[in-house]
């Protein structure tokens, strides 16, 4: 290849400047410019080596660009043929993953959804993770779901559940709990909990498929996303508190006042007592009474001052009781 075609050679100014006098005067002797020859625009005379005539721009671009687009066509009949062949090995290798298992399987409508459920945990024979946001379930739910979780659970099924604070304060999932815990489970509860997610053997897990989570499902086989639900569950499983079931107490000391706390930090965030409500599981009468025990204690008369008050006293950094904490400031008593 010479070098024009290296591009180690450019059209300077004199060869432009000879290359007019060469079509001026029809000819060109002495010294010539290198690029002119390289990029063929002159030609020596038949049987002379020191007389050059000028070479039309398009014929001589012809014959500098012929070895290059030879070779072009020889890589594009290549590529051409690298094509075929991997659209080929493609349509072997879509056809093998549609005879396969699904690895992520989208369901649809709550029918369909219930019956893959069923089917789930019917066949579980380790393990049943399970995380229920949304506060107390419905007693037609805890219903369907009671005998189904004692069976499992005397066949030697590990469970374990995560729930949002709330559900200490509802009778129905109480008086479920209290069953499973007396068979072996485990039972936990957060303030707020990612979505919901069934784990069976940590080889299928099944989420939400939309924000209407009773419409659309994903029933989940795939090893590296199973293996991230699981420990995305661990970590909230660590930070939860165990829910013990006694005749006399059913929340934890300091629950109501952690979830007071909670409250106000997204409060603080700029949360609406509607949103606070639906990522605690709670009514939003449950809110405004948490928000309005403080607000008297601290006397604040607006949502902004709230939080302004909240902030500037860093009451949410404190241990002690939320209630007794903001009651001393106000009275200008040190926590």
């Amino acid at each position: 290849m010479d070098a024009s075609l290296r591009g180690e050679v450019t059209l300077c100014d004199e060869g432009l400047q000879r290359y007019r006098e060469a079509l001026e005067v029809g000819r060109l002797s002495g010294d010539v410019p290198s690029c002119l020859t390289e990029y063929r625009l002159v030609r020596p005379l038949l049987g002379r080596t020191d007389s050059f005539v000028p070479v039309p721009p398009r014929v001589a671009e012809s014959e500098v660009s012929r070895p290059m687009q030879r070779k072009i066509e020889k890589y594009q009949g290549i590529l051409t043929s690298l094509h075929s062949s991997f659209h080929a090995a493609d349509l072997v290798y879509r056809n093998a993953h549609l005879r396969a298992e699904p690895s992520i399987e989208p369901l649809s409508g709550e029918a369909v959804i219930g019956e893959a459920l069923r089917l789930a945990v019917a066949s579980c024979k380790d393990e049943l993770l399970t995380a229920q946001p949304g506060g107390g379930r419905a007693p037609e739910l805890l219903g369907e779901a009671l005998p189904r979780d004692l069976a499992l659970l005397r066949r030697g099924v590990r469970q374990r559940t995560l729930y949002q604070h709330s559900v200490r304060s509802h009778q129905p999932t109480l008086t479920y709990i209290e069953r499973v815990l007396a068979e072996g489970a485990k039972v936990r509860t957060l303030e707020e909990i990612f979505e919901r997610v069934i784990i069976c053997d940590r080889s299928v897990a099944f989420i939400p498929g939309s924000p209407e989570r009773h419409t659309a499902a994903l029933a989940i086989r795939h090893t590296g996303i199973v293996d991230f639900l699981i420990k995305v569950f661990e970590h909230m499983w660590d930070r939860a508190q165990t829910v013990s079931i006694t005749m006399d107490q059913y929340r934890p000391d300091l629950l109501t006042d952690s979830v007071r706390r909670t409250v106000l930090r997204m409060v603080v965030a700029g949360h609406t007592d509607e949103s606070i409500a639906a990522r605690l599981g709670v009514s939003t009468r449950t809110v405004s009474t948490h928000i309005k025990k403080v607000s008297d204690a601290l006397g604040s008369r607006s949502r902004a001052e709230l939080g302004f008050l909240v902030s500037q006293r860093r009451l949410l950094e404190q241990e002690r009781p939320l209630s007794a904490a903001a009651e001393g400031k106000r009275r200008g008593v040190s926590p």
